[in-house]
């Protein structure tokens, strides 16, 4: 069918400003008049070259609150602006790394539009986002966002398509004159990619000799409820215990979908009750990951360094393709480091940002790599992948257990990497919704102590002495882009760190992260209380930062 298209006035909102992860807002303020439309706008206005007509673009979503009404404005407004198809998950859905991977295999040269706000809540009082993935399928770099922003910020009118809404439950393609919207099975395309990746074989007669391995993965009523239940149940036959809470909510429940061990409490709790031998969750829109079992919780440090140290020798994707580098983010533990220089890769320390992953991988730099944040992935796309580190921890578990003929544990698996690399004890404590003004000022009081009176100071006895003390900038090795301002990094004789960051994902409030790490090889000291184990340098941060007298929180939000 034909379509005509209709051209809005409207004037531009000054706070549209994208991040790393896009556009995060309360779904009140997307829902404000001309503000969805405005947004959306700009980014086909700025949409990288060759631009939005004739392109392809992805679109779905972590299925929270707003998505669908959010979708069908950008297909009607994309069609305005001459793009020629439009790729939609079916009901909307799609998880980060489910888009991304659509992105590359369908080669859409107008990237793709995510609606997320990750691991934040939902509802209708509570948080809605809008975030562009560019033609390799990873986040839009900074000159982009800003080219998004400058549009935001002149806007005039916008184009929309006069459409009725496309039935986003009937897989099928809907013609509008040369263009053209299809709906997919965006679950479908995912596990052909998974399949590929991982020993699913090896993994299936695992659990036909180790009838008693327990599994049990918790989508937190986010995107991957869906990609879960057809993984683990329809593909590997588990029980349908194997599952929990996989049912996409436009609230998550009224939880909060984010994988750790305060907000993922009903995992936490359901695999100490059932003596559960691999856990995991994701978040909402399906990019991190949670590891535990009955006798160990895996740091996302510890995560992709045993996933990398396991790779060539376990996984058949990597079998192939070799390991060409390791990465992490700045906070992250070096654990992954220890285990590139046993492999001899080499390995990059980016700020945060999946982004600075993309390049390295684009250029062939790059195999696996990891943020402490809970997001862990490959090259194989260029977004964190919540269910591909799962399943790597399966694929490692079934062959190691039968390689040696016995069913073997999570801790048995962290208990022989301590023992061959040390360990990188590690731990995040997140401040959540702290005034912002006074997090600023101690802040800036703590970066400007870094080029002052901190390096040399001693602590405990003169048992921990300050090194070196800086705000992380990184340089990229591929586009020479330089990042400044990226976290404030404390380093001590030993190597230990604190890091300590201002993050910005929220919709309201500041986050004050504090990142603690304390490097251990002596065996009798391999398998401390994590807590214990850095207690002095968490002392020691609360003394150097003075968080309490400028922000009175005396109690993280989140410990991870």
């Amino acid at each position: 069918m034909s379509f005509s298209t209709k051209t809005v006035k409207t004037t531009p909102f000054l706070d549209q400003r994208p991040g790393t992860s896009g556009l995060r807002k309360k779904v009140r303020v997307f829902m404000t008049q001309n503000y969805t439309e405005n947004f959306v706008q700009s980014i086909f206005t700025a949409l990288p070259k060759p631009g939005p007509v004739g392109a392809t673009v992805v679109v779905g979503g972590d299925g929270r609150y707003y998505m669908k009404n959010a979708i069908q404005t950008i297909i009607k407004i994309g069609l305005a602006n001459g793009v020629k198809k439009l790729i939609v998950g079916q009901d909307g859905i799609f998880s980060t790394p489910a888009l991304s991977n659509i992105i590359r295999k369908h080669s859409a040269d107008g990237g793709g539009i995510i609606l997320t706000a990750s691991h934040n809540p939902g509802g209708i009082d509570n948080d809605f986002g809008i975030k562009y993935n560019v033609s390799n399928g990873g986040p839009a770099p900074e000159h982009v966002t800003e080219d998004i922003f400058e549009a935001s910020k002149t806007i005039s009118e916008y184009k929309i398509a006069q459409i009725p809404d496309i039935d986003l439950s009937v897989i099928g393609t809907t013609k509008f004159g040369d263009s053209e919207v299809q709906v997919i099975d965006s679950v479908e395309e995912y596990i052909k990619m998974v399949k590929e990746i991982f020993d699913f074989p090896l993994i299936k007669t695992f659990l036909k000799k180790f009838p008693d391995f327990t599994l049990l993965f918790d989508a937190l009523n986010g995107v991957t409820g869906h990609y879960g239940k057809r993984i683990f149940i329809d593909e590997l036959n588990l029980p349908l215990n194997s599952i929990d809470q996989c049912e996409p909510l436009e609230d998550f429940g009224g939880g909060h979908p984010d994988p750790n061990l305060t907000y993922a409490h009903k995992l936490v709790e359901n695999v100490e009750k059932r003596g559960v031998d691999l856990g995991a969750a994701s978040d909402g829109d399906g990019d991190r990951n949670m590891i535990m079992s009955k006798d160990w919780f895996v740091t996302p440090s510890d995560s992709v360094a045993v996933i990398a140290d396991y790779a060539i020798a376990v996984i058949p994707y990597f079998k192939k393709t070799g390991l060409k580098g390791l990465a992490r983010s700045m906070p992250t533990s070096a654990a992954i480091d220890r285990v590139a220089t046993h492999h001899n890769v080499k390995v990059y320390e980016v700020p945060t940002g999946w982004k600075f992953f993309g390049n390295l991988m684009d250029a062939g730099m790059l195999s696996i790599c990891g943020e402490e944040s809970f997001g862990t992935g490959s090259d194989h796309i260029r977004e964190k992948d919540g269910l591909w580190a799962v399943l790597a921890w399966l694929n490692i578990i079934a062959h190691q257990s039968l390689e040696s003929n016995k069913l073997v544990s999570v801790r048995d698996i962290m208990h022989k990497h301590f023992n061959t690399y040390g360990r990188n004890y590690f731990s995040r404590y997140d401040y959540e919704e702290v005034d912002s003004e006074s997090a600023s000022k101690m802040y800036s009081a703590l970066k400007s102590s870094c080029v002052g009176n901190l390096i040399g100071r001693s602590f405990s006895e003169d048992k921990y002495t300050i090194v070196a003390a800086d705000d992380f900038e990184y340089t990229d090795p591929v586009d020479k882009s330089v990042s400044k301002n990226q976290g404030i990094r404390i380093i001590f004789e030993d190597g230990s760190r604190i890091v300590v960051r201002l993050s910005g994902t929220g919709s309201s409030g500041a986050t004050i992260r504090f990142y603690y790490e304390m490097f251990e090889d002596h065996t009798e000291k391999l398998m401390m209380d994590t807590q214990e184990a850095l207690k002095p340098f968490i002392e020691i941060a609360l003394e150097i930062t003075k968080l309490v007298e400028y922000t009175g929180r005396k109690e993280p939000t989140v410990i991870t």
